[in-house]
């Protein structure tokens, strides 16, 4: 008999781990897919498109809410969790529970779920959210367009529509996001690389996303989520580490295996970490990755208008993702905001309105920071109505995108920009060449 199964997910890695360990595959019947830390992802189905042979109506997709009861009534003998930016705790509380119906819990294998290329891959994942991959992504394919060779980055998924209509996804421009009713979130990690005049692929089955992209590419870039591991075999393996939340990388799954298997580590934000926390970060890699090429890196910001920040109540907008599951407690925007002076940083709690109000209650410690949500209409009907309400003098948006093409703000708006800067100049262009002998 097939041994019965549910993945636990969030819309991402659950998707992928299903495509290449478990579809088509008769020893395993999947019965359920439960989801968590997205919104609104749940009670959706994984189409018979995706799902393959075995399941002509598809996959159902439950809350993780109802897991253990699910376990129950569909008699599952394995949970697989598969899902990304966890701390080892949280894991542990999951598997005692599962454990104590009577499943199975499951780690996958992760390099089991590496799919090959047939180009060079460089793969760019951190030690969690909001570490700054993105940023190292845009650098490293700034060096490779430099070599004359073609690349293009094949994003993490974040398939939060019509599954059916992302199975494989390709922007080039802003137009492109428009037609396929991207999120906030969504638009936060492809807007930067269409700005860069770099091609994103993204969607939901990483296979057929891969043919794509080799087809005009001598040269493939993973830009990972979360602090998620590549869906890819990578031949050079980048994790960017964060000292502002020294020793996660230690402390959270799967980034500490993104630190194991890493050739090169940055370390990013050390213009503005402390130093005893980038001492952390150091020790940790030299006691866990001692091989590793170590990267040391600033993360400057700019803004476009700092004269709107000086002597200012400002509202800083960070993006929803760092903030929340990423646990950030100070982003681009704090930073930008207190460079160029700003008189107070306003909480935006108080007018909280809607969804944005329950992601407050959710996340508690998010503060005064105010997070760019936008997984749905609503939410972003919630964010406009927000920071329309909040009493501030400007807002200082340090989301990567310009958040006007979404929402209409009645108050002056200062754009935060951010980007690597190799503390040792040419060492990340040196490594590239060496390894690919470009």
């Amino acid at each position: 008999m097939a041994e019965r199964i549910i993945i636990m997910g969030a819309a991402g890695r659950d998707f992928h781990n299903f495509n290449v360990l478990y579809r088509d595959n008769e020893k395993y019947e999947v019965v359920a897919f439960t989801a968590t830390q997205i919104p609104d992802i749940d009670d959706r189905t994984y189409p018979p498109e995706l799902a393959g042979k075995l399941y002509p109506a598809g996959i159902p997709i439950y809350p993780e809410s109802k897991l253990l009861d699910l376990i129950v009534e569909k008699k599952v003998d394995s949970v697989v969790f598969s899902y990304s930016d966890v701390p080892y705790p949280y894991i542990m509380h999951h598997a005692a529970r599962v454990n104590s119906v009577g499943a199975n819990f499951v780690l996958p294998n992760l390099k089991k779920t590496m799919v090959h290329s047939k180009k060079p891959v460089i793969a760019i994942c951190a030690a969690r959210t909001g570490c700054g991959k993105s940023q190292t992504t845009r650098y490293l394919y700034d060096i490779i367009r430099e070599k004359g060779l073609k690349t293009v980055a094949v994003r993490h998924p974040m398939p939060y529509g019509d599954l059916r209509e992302q199975i494989c996804q390709r922007f080039a421009s802003v137009a492109d996001m428009d037609a396929a009713k991207c999120t906030i979130e969504e638009r936060e990690e492809y807007e930067p690389h269409i700005m860069n005049n770099s091609i994103v692929y993204a969607g939901v089955d990483y296979e057929v996303i891969l043919h794509n992209a080799e087809k005009e590419a001598d040269l493939v870039l993973w830009d990972g989520g979360n602090n998620d591991t590549s869906f890819y075999k990578a031949d050079l393996y980048i994790t960017v580490v964060d000292p502002w939340r020294a020793g996660h990388e230690v402390a959270y799954y799967p980034g500490e295996h993104n630190l194991v298997l890493a050739d090169v580590i940055v370390i990013n934000k050390m213009d503005t970490a402390p130093a005893e926390n980038i001492e952390i970060v150091k020790k940790n890699i030299r006691e866990n990755n001692p091989k590793a090429v170590v990267i040391e890196a600033n993360s400057p910001v700019s803004v476009d208008k700092p004269e709107l920040i000086k002597g200012k109540r400002c509202l800083v907008l960070e993006d929803g993702p760092t903030l929340t599951h990423g646990e950030m407690k100070i982003g681009a925007g704090t930073v930008a905001a207190q460079k160029f002076g700003a008189a107070e940083l306003v909480d935006a709690r108080s007018a909280a309105v809607g969804k944005l109000a329950d992601t407050f209650k959710k996340y508690p410690n998010i503060g005064t920071l105010l997070p760019a949500m936008g997984y749905s209409d609503q939410q972003v009907k919630d964010l406009e109505a927000t920071i329309n309400a909040v009493d501030c003098d400007v807002v200082v948006s340090a989301t990567p995108i310009d958040i006007t093409h979404l929402v209409k703000i009645n108050k002056p708006l200062v754009r935060v920009g951010y980007a690597l800067e190799e503390r040792n100049p040419g060492q990340l262009k040196k490594v590239i060449e060496e390894r690919f002998k470009f």
